[in-house]
């Protein structure tokens, strides 16, 4: 991965006060809903209250995020996105990096992350494993992936 031209900087989003999250959702608008074709009532969903969410920006502006929520018996990272003008620049990583330290904080020992195919070797290069069949959901194939804390 290239090295950010950028100095990125992180900030955890208070769901409590719903203007906070619109960083967050801009950034999934862009990518999920005008990029991927996702519909919008597929894209934001009841875990977005649930979750700890990440915004990463540089130059002032929002350009990924991600979310990490309990689910089952696990926990899920998942929504990570970055504005296209932004890709291989280090803000993904440092998306991924912060949710598992999250994760770490918590205890919470198996992470999941629903992988679109094409990036899945992304998350193997953070240790996590792929498992069962491949499935789609929103229309886009993934592929289901694992790592122990």
């Amino acid at each position: 991965m290239k090295k950010s031209e950028f100095p990125l900087r992180v900030k955890w989003i208070d769901i409590k006060n719903p203007e906070d999250m619109e960083d967050a959702f801009n950034v999934r608008r862009e990518v999920f809903i005008k990029e991927q074709n996702v519909p919008e009532e597929e894209e934001f969903d009841e875990e977005d209250l649930i979750s700890h969410h990440i915004v990463v920006y540089a130059a002032g502006r929002p350009v990924a995020t991600g979310r990490l929520f309990k689910s089952g018996n696990g926990w899920l990272i998942g929504r990570i996105s970055v504005l296209k003008k932004y890709r291989g620049k280090q803000a993904g990583k440092l998306v991924v990096e912060k949710l598992l330290e999250k994760a770490a904080e918590l205890k919470a020992g198996d992470i999941h992350v629903h992988a679109q195919t094409h990036a899945a070797g992304f998350y193997e290069k953070f240790g996590f494993i792929a498992y069962g069949d491949t499935f789609l959901e929103a229309g886009i194939e993934h592929v289901s992936m694992v790592k122990r804390i």
